[in-house]
């Protein structure tokens, strides 16, 4: 089973914003902001229950990473 590195704190993944070249916010896993009880379902079935099923046989874990700047969202998949 593979892991997360930026769930589990192993590591920081540091974007700029493609907009406005900004460093861009690490906010979470993308399955995270779904509703309330989310964030404290099994990662693998979050993945195969919400469209994510091909990033679960990619070892891919979506995360949400946000500009302060100019507000633009970007989903980026992190390696597991």
């Amino acid at each position: 089973m593979a892991i997360c590195p930026v769930c589990n704190g192993l590591r920081e993944a540091y974007l700029m914003c493609s907009n406005c070249g900004d460093s861009m916010i690490e906010s979470g896993r993308l399955m995270d902001f779904y509703d309330d009880y989310s964030p404290y379902m099994e990662i693998d079935l979050m993945k195969m229950e919400d469209g994510f099923s091909d990033t679960n046989s990619g070892q891919k874990c979506p995360h949400l990473y946000r500009c302060p700047t100019c507000h633009q969202d970007e989903i980026i998949f992190i390696k597991e």
